[in-house]
């Protein structure tokens, strides 16, 4: 017991510690596809004479990744030491602000690390030291940067949602997850082409497109995940929900430009009360 205890623990403080990286790629990830796919339209647009400044514009864009520069103040470019970067301590010592311009920086930094230190904890605590608590803490992880990142940006980048679904088919075939590898194989086809239909479905009757192909791969992974049996509850309830939050921004005047609300965050909390409770759970939710 004790022992149980103490890898609770640990996996706690490495959730922690991840979840500080986590919002970094929150953060950068987003910026870096732009970056990315504003280098490709300038290569296709630019002719062989443009050819090297588009180049060099690459090469210098390539210096901007998950690792490289350093982090910084957003408003003074204050360089963050490593005492500065403490999961939580380092936000309540500097009581959430620059060190050297004193803006405040937002709760949400240490919410994110707190979040995936607690997901971790509950993993190792549930399945214990084994290959299924790490896979559960890995979509745990992964869930919760795809969803922060949709809700900032109506993103969800390939690099998260594709290698969240190739890791559920993996994890089904090495029998880490309660789900057989047909199962998994079902859900993963059945969530792609299910909200597939549906965007085409609402395309063609209404001339827009009421979501993005990452809620599909998204739908996808959860399906690789969880088997195709839990679909269903998951997207009964992240459409319930979505739809009730939507009408309260609305009501509210808070939805953002264009209207758009993204549908990923949703998703992804079904995907969680799933992984806590079982599709039962949703079921219940959803009774009247």
């Amino acid at each position: 017991m004790a022992e149980s205890s103490l890898y609770v623990a640990l996996f706690a403080l490495l959730g922690l510690l991840v979840g500080s990286f986590l919002n970094v790629v929150i953060h950068r990830l987003p910026m870096m596809l732009e970056r990315h796919w504003k280098q490709d339209a300038q290569a296709l647009l630019a002719g062989d004479a443009e050819a090297p400044a588009v180049e060099a514009e690459a090469a210098a864009a390539d210096r901007f990744n998950l690792c490289t520069p350093a982090s910084r103040c957003p408003h003074c470019q204050h360089q963050i030491r490593w005492f500065e970067n403490i999961p939580i301590v380092s936000w309540l010592f500097l009581r959430g602000k620059c060190s050297q311009c004193k803006t405040g920086i937002s709760v949400r930094y240490p919410l994110v690390e707190l979040a995936n230190g607690l997901l971790w904890a509950y993993c190792i605590h549930r399945w214990g030291l084994t290959a299924t608590g790490a896979a559960w803490c890995f979509f745990s992880s992964m869930l919760l940067t795809a969803a922060l990142i949709d809700w900032d940006t109506t993103l969800l980048p390939d690099d998260l949602t594709l290698p969240l679904l190739w890791a559920g088919l993996l994890c089904s075939a090495l029998g880490w997850i309660p789900v057989s590898l047909k199962d998994s194989l079902y859900g993963a086809a059945a969530g792609y082409l299910s909200l597939w239909s549906i965007y085409w479905a609402f395309k063609l009757l209404t001339g827009k497109e009421g979501m993005g192909y990452g809620d599909f791969k998204l739908l996808a992974a959860l399906g690789a995940w969880f088997g195709w049996q839990a679909l269903i509850p998951i997207a009964l309830f992240s459409s319930v929900v979505g739809a009730v939050i939507g009408i309260g921004l609305k009501i509210f005047s808070s939805l953002r430009e264009g209207g758009y609300m993204p549908f990923g965050p949703f998703l992804a909390g079904a995907g969680f009360l799933v992984m806590w409770f079982g599709t039962g759970i949703i079921d219940r939710l959803l009774q009247p």
